[in-house]
């Protein structure tokens, strides 16, 4: 990596690069931009807005995010905060959304964004600047994120509500904190700041719970893609390599394929490691007889996708082994029969526990003698001890009110498991089976989708597409 201390060289205008043909210039980085879709999330969050204020007045604030350093002068790299990006499709930092709500619901929308400087593109990218933002993103105006400072105060003042993202972060509570005292300040002149105060959040999930059909799609191309990438994991597994050299295989099919990035940190557990819930991948070899769980999944265009397959690392499931998959099988099937319109989000979850219970019973694993007993003692938790599901969409772990009954267009994860650590009451071969299995369910009209299925969960299938390896 280059140095900061480079002395700096004489540059082109940014005039001259614009003239240049396109092969020549250097673009700003890539945005999925959905036509106009970003526009009318926005229009409906303003509709929401204008009906929560009573016809007052309101202006809307949502921040882009500030690049981390990870050291002194070396960032990571720049993930947008979701609600915004869900607004705008606007990918870079340090940008700001500002919405103004007139009574009836009518909005006026501008973007203030980085201005465009030659010398720092030639250390950090291109950027799209304020000239063309606002006709690349479809805004009303756009501006440089230094004059907002400057207008905000303005645009506060005798707007009786303030919708933010509250409570984000330091960076965004004080620079709200600072415009809201600004506009106190002039209460001796007459003019006031917004009363009433409503969180950003909590609005747009309201809105990212069911998803459109431009997002169904994004999300439909991240799950092909994470189901590749784990059909190459398991082909490439073999005992004697690292856990690590099988993440190698997951993120090199990700990017290959054009994802931007990982969904989550992936999990690729071999042996008592596939019993811990998050573990990372290590340097732990994998070996003969043991099982491996992967929970890996893509992020395409700001939506995540996340799959979870456990297999033998021999390539052939083991009597007891197959035992415990065919229940965490069987309860991923309860919990997708479950997963329909009208039906609680809780639903799954109880159908996949049922079947676990029943499961375990018969395998003389649990105390209890029936399945209404394991679920009343709970006993089944030594073996099961998290939910079946969670929302998911631009976030792995998205937002949504979990009280919400299951309606078409949204989507969750099922993802039954049974993780059997090594204990006095437990047979030896059953030792350290640690098995998830987790597809990405877009609920529908009929019941619900399973959108990961384009990597196998049949055991058989596991075994043929193991056996086909080098």
């Amino acid at each position: 990596m280059a140095s900061l201390t480079t002395p700096s060289v004489e540059l082109d205008s940014t005039a001259f690069f614009e003239q240049l043909p396109e092969r020549h210039r250097p673009e700003p980085v890539a945005s999925p931009v959905h036509g106009e879709a970003h526009r009318q999330r926005r229009q409906a969050l303003a509709r929401a807005v204008a009906a929560r204020s009573n016809g007052r007045p309101a202006v809307i604030l949502a921040f882009s995010g500030k690049e981390i350093l990870r050291n002194r002068d070396n960032p990571y790299a720049f993930r947008f905060n979701s609600d915004f990006f869900y607004l705008t499709g606007f990918p870079e930092p340090d940008a700001w959304l500002v919405i103004r709500v007139d009574a009836h619901g009518a909005m006026t929308d501008r973007l203030y964004c980085l201005p465009r400087d030659p010398e720092r593109e030639i250390w950090d990218g291109v950027r799209v600047g304020p000239e063309k933002a606002a006709a690349r993103y479809f805004f009303d105006e756009s501006f440089s994120v230094s004059e907002i400072d400057k207008d905000l105060p303005e645009l506060l003042i005798d707007q009786p509500m303030l919708v933010a993202p509250w409570a984000e972060s330091e960076t965004v509570e004080s620079r709200l904190s600072g415009w809201l005292r600004q506009c106190r300040a002039k209460a001796r002149a007459g003019k006031k700041a917004p009363s009433e105060l409503l969180s950003l959040g909590d609005l747009v999930a309201q809105q990212r719970l069911r998803k459109d059909e431009a997002e169904i799609q994004t999300m439909r191309q991240a799950a092909a893609m994470s189901a590749k990438a784990h059909c190459l994991a398991m082909q490439a597994t073999q005992p004697g390599l690292a856990e690590h050299a099988i993440e190698a295989v997951l993120l090199n099919a990700f990017r290959g394929q054009g994802a931007e990035s990982v969904a989550y940190g992936s999990i690729v557990a071999s042996g008592p490691h596939s019993c811990i819930l998050h573990h990372r991948a290590g340097h732990r070899i994998l070996r003969e007889g043991e099982m491996l769980l992967i929970d890996a999944g893509c992020e395409l265009h700001g939506y995540a996708s996340d799959i979870t397959r456990s297999f033998p690392i021999s390539g052939r499931f083991s009597p007891e082994q197959r035992a415990v998959y065919d229940i965490v099988l069987a309860a991923q099937e309860a919990s997708k029969a479950a997963t329909k319109p009208g039906a609680a989000f809780t639903a799954p979850h109880e159908a996949a526990v049922a079947v676990l219970c029943k499961g375990l019973i018969e395998l003389g694993l649990l105390p209890s003698k029936t399945v209404e007993e394991a679920i009343e003692t709970e006993s089944y938790k030594t073996y099961y001890m998290h939910r079946t599901g969670h929302w998911l969409g631009m976030d792995v772990h998205d937002v949504g009110d979990y009280s919400e009954p299951l309606a078409p267009g949204m989507v969750l994860t099922l993802e039954p498991g049974l993780y059997l650590r090594p204990s006095p009451e437990l047979p030896e071969a059953f030792w350290n089976i640690g098995i998830r299995i987790e597809d990405d369910a877009l609920v529908t009209e009929q019941g619900c989708e399973l959108i990961t299925r384009g990597v196998p969960v049949d055991p058989q299938a596991i075994e043929d597409l193991m056996a086909g390896r080098a």
